[in-house]
């Protein structure tokens, strides 16, 4: 697929995704949220490919929903945007490689989302994130559901209600984002989270982000029935054989990738 909106790259073990519109400021067009599945889609596959960064070219990272998109539309429309670019989200969470977002400016609405629904976030110290859907007469109903999950009930309601824009420190303190970077550091710091993560097994890595999200939203009794159920699976892997024995032979493990 030849992609407009967005750049898509690989540097093994590392997988770009660059939004590529900063004229519009990255806004989540239907064209841009179509090629972001793509190529998610693909690299879920992709041996090599053990972490991906999500990134914008420009000064900002996303301002949400393309409203251009969403005027004097009808149901049907909106319900096909709104599906689409839930289908993104969930393709980020099922994708089994961790996505990293790298973020700068402002990430805001449905680029707020976004950023909340990756599993790991390195923001810029000039990041600002909001929901101000609320400004214009649309609840950023959708983002509430990331930012909720992401951050504690009263906080996300104070971004929900009021639109306000929470800057980059205070964001980490919520638990928005895992780390602040002066800007002209944020890829160095953003691939050096990844280079780390990439040290472990695609396999295990692909194991352990599955069996979060499963275990997330269970009762402690179900979330331990399942976790140590995928643990006895996940002994029983190569990989797994693999890492013990280097452990006790005081060796690096040479990943199988199974």
């Amino acid at each position: 697929m030849t992609y407009r909106e967005i750049l898509f790259t690989v540097k093994a073990p590392i997988a770009f995704l660059t939004l590529n519109n900063p004229k519009k400021i990255n806004a989540l067009s239907k064209i841009m949220i179509a090629e972001m599945i793509d190529a998610l889609t693909g690299v879920a596959t992709d041996e090599t490919v053990k972490i991906i960064i999500i990134r914008a070219a420009g000064k900002h990272f996303c301002a949400g929903h393309f409203l251009g998109e969403m005027v004097d539309e009808d149901a049907r429309e909106y319900k096909s945007i709104y599906d689409q670019c839930s289908r993104l989200m969930h393709q980020i969470h099922e994708t089994p490689q961790p996505v990293i977002a790298q973020v700068q400016g402002i990430a805001t609405a449905a680029g707020c989302q976004l950023v909340a629904w990756c599993d790991l976030a390195v923001a810029a110290e000039n990041a600002q994130f909001a929901t101000p859907g609320v400004k214009i007469g649309l609840f950023c109903t959708t983002p509430m559901v990331a930012l909720s999950r992401a951050i504690g009930r009263k906080a996300a309601m104070e971004m929900l209600l009021t639109g306000r824009y929470v800057p980059a420190e205070e964001a980490k303190t919520l638990g928005l984002i895992n780390r602040v970077t002066p800007l002209d550091k944020l890829a160095l710091e953003t691939e050096s989270m990844a280079i780390k993560i990439a040290e472990a097994s695609r396999f295990v890595l692909g194991i352990g982000k599955q069996a979060f999200y499963a275990q997330i939203d269970m009762t402690d009794e179900n979330a331990m029935q399942y976790a140590k159920n995928t643990m006895a699976f996940n002994s029983l892997a190569k990989d797994a054989q693999i890492g013990i024995k280097a452990f006790l032979d005081k060796k690096v493990p040479k990943w199988e990738n199974r």
